[in-house]
């Protein structure tokens, strides 16, 4: 797929897109990454991005020209994207879902956000969405647009080795991922649960599943309303929201 980020500082994506899983799979071409300088497409010599907000008020505001101009040239050198998308504290709050969604695009474009916001008409009719990666302020746009690159990298075929460990990731289904352990089984003293030293592949099996619910019931409940849960896991979801309900009902005898 094609993934095209515009930002003012490209040099805040090189060394991220090099390194680990993410820089493999543009290495290999399963993700086909261009990193856009907005400043090449001002018509100053200063190489103007942003200007004072009409109506006054603090902080300045990226000027639309350089944005649409951006977009118009990817359109016209790597042909119409599937989604632009706008990094802003405004959006949709990303999550694995949306990974997925956009894993699925053949052409993904992000407009990295700057300073106090940008001018609406990009909102209006450039960006197709706007994703926030969470509740709170950032310098800029370019980190967001990592976190998108990153999680929607690894889902494209080849990109992890072992397709099985993309396949029970946490939020996959919209359970917590079950606790993972490794050499030693005994390390300081903390050792690692007997089950997972049996050999017995169904023990195993249902350890960890009834591990990643009630991580989930404890940690996040709230992602149980949308998880995708098989029989057995409901049954252990029942259990545990049986057994909290009666702690709370004798602690108020």
């Amino acid at each position: 797929m094609k993934f095209d980020i515009v930002t003012i500082f490209p040099a805040m994506l090189e060394g991220a897109t090099r390194e680990g899983i993410l820089g493999r799979a543009i290495e290999r071409g399963l993700v086909d990454l261009k990193v856009v300088d907005l400043r090449d497409f001002t018509d100053d010599r200063h190489r103007t991005v942003d200007d004072v907000a009409y109506g006054g008020g603090p902080g300045m505001v990226l000027k639309p020209a350089p944005l649409f101009r951006a977009v118009d040239h990817l359109r016209e050198t790597r042909g119409e994207p599937s989604a632009v998308i706008l990094t802003s504290p405004q959006g949709k709050p990303f999550c694995q879902a949306d990974a997925v969604r956009l894993s699925r695009l053949g052409h993904v474009v992000v407009l990295c956000g700057r300073y106090e916001g940008v001018d609406e008409r990009v909102r209006d009719h450039v960006a197709t969405e706007e994703i926030s990666i969470g509740d709170y302020v950032l310098t800029g746009g370019e980190l967001p647009a990592l976190v998108m690159l990153d999680a929607v990298a690894r889902l494209q075929p080849g990109a992890v080795g072992d397709e099985q460990s993309v396949e029970w990731d946490s939020f996959t289904r919209g359970l917590l991922d079950y606790p993972h352990y490794t050499r030693p089984a005994d390390f300081r003293g903390f050792k690692v649960p007997d089950v997972l030293l049996s050999g017995h592949h169904e023990q195993v099996r249902r350890w960890r599943q009834r591990q990643a619910v009630e991580r989930t019931v404890a940690r996040r409940p709230e992602l149980l309303a949308a998880a995708e849960l098989n029989d057995e896991e409901r049954a252990i979801v029942r259990e545990l929201l049986q057994a909290r309900q009666e702690e709370i009902d004798d602690a108020g005898d």
